[in-house]
Parts: structure tokens; sequence; C-alpha cells
């Protein structure tokens, strides 16, 4: 195994900050490899932070495609031992609606078990028992071990514990060159904001970029056919579901309802976009009618419960035949081995999957790296937990219930699990809520700040849901962008990062904007207006709106 000679030199470069990249990123540290991993903007920024959290059972895929529902479950399993302070071990429900074959439904179960998903039929009052906000004129009813995963976790716990093992994480970073010597690459030059180059040299390259990652095997020379297909969704403003409902059905359009947190979120659709439109996606009237009309089949609820946002994200599918559809497509894992395929030495590509098989994905990948680097160190992921799903030390429960423990306190320990003890809330002051809708307290802040590199109001929100919750940032990003003003004395930078994350916030309201959201909309619009100068309502064409966030 080769021997990196500076700063700039590595074992492996990993291009993707999402949870794909970052778990390769993971693995490779674990296996005592010096690691770089690049990512153009921040972590989560792509496919990751805008799916529905749904941590499949592998049951929506059992009938179609047995081989990835097995995967999903023994993933599904994984991650309940090394990532439980990301999972809610909600329970899933597919039902079946009047007009739906209900042979359909024993077909489907059948398919689970044989999957080694533990599926059951059960009555339609135990259905209505279990989870009150189903419609009650179901006809059938199938539970599963579905689960609700918070990706932005997950993925921040992957970061963390690569860089403890020894890897570098370089955000804000765009590659804009593969580096070749005769038939293999060498390394990258990547390209900050500022438009500063520099180069790292590495014999192995990994690119983990999701949907883009066909434009990073193009800089290398080789071609990927990826599907671009979008999925459109809606976060209403409470939490109507306790456990995850999906329709007993082949897949289709809005027919998952997935708890998360304080929300609920409803998806999804499947429409192919060009792949000049993938930083350019956009949520349309159409796509939120539809997303309704099929979720209210599920919750009835849902007609009268307010929708906080919509959002988009692009699936990173590989398509064999250019004729298929998004919901043709497998899910199924792709790892490339470039020289295999196109002859060029030292290039991979992992891709495909799913955020449920991501740990699978990073260990194939990894296997692939280390054979090429004469490593045998073998995975560990499987069995390690992930920093916050640390075992601690065994608590009565009793003692737990006599501690004066804030409702901030119990948040942010749900959210950073064993790493809670590095939120310092002893005195009042820290306990002060900057966001009331998820209990976000000042002393999260801080530790965001300080400890996860939060140095903007997008990335505190990935890192401590600040602003995810029912007012989308309308009372808590002024506050906590004058903590941040008052820690590194920069208050104009800081106003003009309000702006941004408030604009942002905005791009994902406008399309479900009627009503009383769109009143509250322009009286928020206009107050920060008055108070700091911010435009937050405009109408720019949809050509020209960025990707929304969740």
């Amino acid at each position: 195994m080769s021997n990196p000679r500076n700063n700039n030199s590595f074992h492996v470069i990993v291009i993707g900050g999402g949870i794909t990249g970052t778990g390769v990123a993971r693995d490779c540290a674990l296996r005592g490899l010096k690691v770089l991993l690049i990512e153009r903007y921040d972590i989560t920024h792509g496919a990751t932070g805008r799916n529905h959290g749904l941590m499949h059972s592998g049951a929506r895929y059992a009938v179609s495609d047995p081989a990835n529902a097995a995967e999903c479950m023994a993933e599904n399993l994984i991650l309940r031992r090394i990532a439980r302070h990301c999972v809610e071990e909600t329970d899933g429900l597919f039902i079946s609606l009047p007009g739906d074959d209900l042979n359909y439904q024993h077909r489907f179960a059948d398919a689970c078990v044989g999957a080694g998903i533990n599926a059951e039929i059960i009555s339609t009052r135990e259905a209505i028992a279990l989870e009150p906000a189903v419609n009650p004129n179901l006809i059938g009813a199938v539970r599963v071990p579905d689960a609700a995963i918070d990706p932005f976790r997950l993925t921040l716990a992957n970061v963390l514990d690569a860089e403890a093992h020894g890897a570098t994480i370089l955000t804000h970073h765009a590659v804009t060159r593969i580096l070749t010597s005769g038939s293999a690459t060498v390394g990258v030059v990547a390209t900050d904001e500022n438009g500063n180059r520099a180069e790292f040299h590495a014999p192995v390259i990994v690119n983990a970029a999701g949907i883009w990652g066909q434009h990073i095997a193009q800089l290398a020379g080789v071609t990927l056919n990826m599907f671009p297909a979008r999925g459109a969704l809606l976060i209403f403003g409470h939490r109507v579901n306790n456990m995850v409902i999906n329709r007993c059905r082949k897949p289709s359009n809005g027919d998952i309802l997935v708890p998360d947190d304080i929300v609920c979120v409803l998806g999804t659709t499947s429409d192919r976009v060009p792949l000049t439109e993938i930083d350019n996606t956009h949520v349309t009237n159409h796509e939120v009618d539809l997303l309704l009309s099929e979720g209210v089949k599920l919750v009835p609820r849902l007609a009268s419960t307010r929708i906080l946002r919509a959002y988009a994200g692009i699936r990173p599918l590989v398509a064999a035949d250019s004729a298929a559809t998004g919901r043709d497509i497998s899910r199924g894992i792709v790892c490339i081995d470039h020289a295999l395929r196109d002859g060029l030495e030292g290039f991979i590509t992992i891709t495909g999957g799913k955020m449920m098989t991501y740990r699978l994905m990073a260990q194939q990948a990894t296997d692939l790296v280390c054979k090429k680097l004469g490593s045998k160190a073998r995975c560990t992921t499987a069995d390690t937990p992930l920093p916050g799903s640390e075992p601690g030390p065994e608590t009565n429960e009793e003692d737990e219930l006599l501690q004066p423990v804030s409702f901030a306190h119990r948040a942010a320990e749900g959210r950073h699990g064993s790493r809670i003890d590095m939120i310092h809330d002893e005195r009042p002051e820290q306990r002060a809520l900057v966001c009331e809708c998820e209990h976000v307290s000042t002393a999260e802040v801080d530790y965001a700040i300080s400890q996860l590199r939060a140095s903007s109001l997008a990335r505190l929100r990935r890192r401590t849901r600040l602003g995810m919750g029912t007012c989308q940032g309308k009372m808590c990003a002024c506050r906590a962008a004058a903590m941040m003003a008052q820690r590194d004395g920069k208050p104009e930078q800081h106003i003009a990062d309000l702006n941004t994350f408030l604009s942002e916030r905005w791009k994902g309201i406008r399309p479900v904007a009627w009503g009383a959201t769109l009143s509250e909309a322009q009286l928020s619009a206009l107050t920060y207006q008055a108070l700091c100068g911010t435009n937050l309502i405009s109408s720019p064409t949809p050509s020209t709106l960025p990707q929304n966030e969740v």
C-alpha cells in the first residue's frame, strides 16, 4: 500500500458529501486509509437531504426486486444497532383501499416473507387501533418493520467518525478536473467558492457524487448513463401519524407518509428531468395537487392539515435501458470498477442504491479500494456504533425521571445521542430556546458552531433542525444569526446569510402558499424587510429557481 507523501497526498479521494460518500470515507478511515472527501457544497446538500426519511424494511421492493428488498432488511437491522440515535422505530403499515386488489396484498406479504421481512397481514380493526390516522375505509393491512431515520443526523455521524479516524473533509470545493497519468487517475483539482484551486493526489478516486456522478465521470473521460428521476415531497405542519403508512400496490405517486420528528412527510413523485436541470429543480402546482389528492386517500386528515413546504430531490438511478421510467429502474447498488469496464485504473463509481443501503454500498466500494491498494483490512462498519450511538452507562429509569431535565435537553439528546455530554446547558441562559419549534437551545447552537462547523444558518439547520419546524425559521433565524455575529464580530456577513436562509425557506413555501400560509408568509416578509432589509418574496421564473432544501 502506498504511503502519502504530503498533506495533499492520500490513499483515496472520495467525491461527494452525501450519505454514500461519507459512508465510504468512514469505512476507508476505519480500515486505516488516509482519506480525503471533497464536497462542492455542504454535507447532505444533494439527494441525501431531500428524501422522506423512510427507513425501509425493503417491503416496498419485495414484489418487484426481492434481492434489493433483502438488502434493505439486512441493513435496516444493522442501522438499528449502530445508528440508534438516528432511528425512530415506528413500524409501518401497507394498506389496501377500496378499488385495490386484495390478491396483490397476499402476493406482497408472501414476497416480504421470502425476502426475510417480517410482514404480517392484520385486520382492518387492528390497523386502525395501531394507527388512528389511517383511512378508516381501508380493506386490508400488512404490518412491516419500517421506521423513520434522520438523514442529516446519520450523515453527520459518519463524518464525525471518519474525521475521528483521520479522514479530511473538504466542503465547498468543486472537483473541476480529474488528473490522469497514462491510463490511470492520479488525483483531482478542486476549486473553492472564491475560485482558488488546489491539487490533491491519490492512487484511487471514488465517485460518490450521486446524480452529479455522470459529470464527474465525464471529467475522467468515461461514461455513465444516469437517469435523473425527480421526486417531489410535501412536509405537513404537524405529525398526524405515528407509523409509516404505505399504499399496498405497485409503487406510485403520493403513496408514503412518514412521521418525521414533529412533522410528517408525504412522497413521492417520479419524473425524468434533463441533466441540465438537476441543479434547478422546483416543485410545480401540479405535483402539489397530485401528492395531496393521493395523500388524503392514505390519511384523510391531511386535507385539513397545513402544509409547511414542498421540496424535491433527484434520485441517482442508472438506466441500462434508455426507454425505462423512474419507477421501473432497480434501486440496486451499482459499483463500477472503471479499470475493468473502461480501461481507466484507479477510478471507481458507487451509485444507485438508496439511503437504506448506504453502508453496504460503502463496504462494496471500500472493498474494491482496498483490493487496488493491496490492503487486507476488513470492514467493521456493521458492528461499530456511530458517534452518538455508542453504548452508555446503565441508568436507573426512576433516577432519570427525578432529574430536572429541560425539553431542550431531551430534544438535543435525541439529536446527538451519547454526545449530549458535549452540550453544556447547566446555566439558565444556556437552556434558553433559540428555536421553539424544534427545542434548540443556545447551548446546542454553541455546540454546533464550535464542534460541528456550523458556520452558516443552513449548516446549523442540518446539524440541529433549527428552522425546520412549524415557523420555518421565521422566529429563530434572526436569533441564531445574532449569536453567530456575537461570536465572530461580522454582523454584515450574518445579515446576508440570514437573507439567504429565509429566501431558501420561502422557495419551499412558495408552491404551497395559499390561505393562512400565504398571509403568514407576507407578514413575515414585511417584518424582516422592515427590520433587516431582506427581500424574501420575489417571483423568479421556474428555470431560475435553485433546488429547494428540506
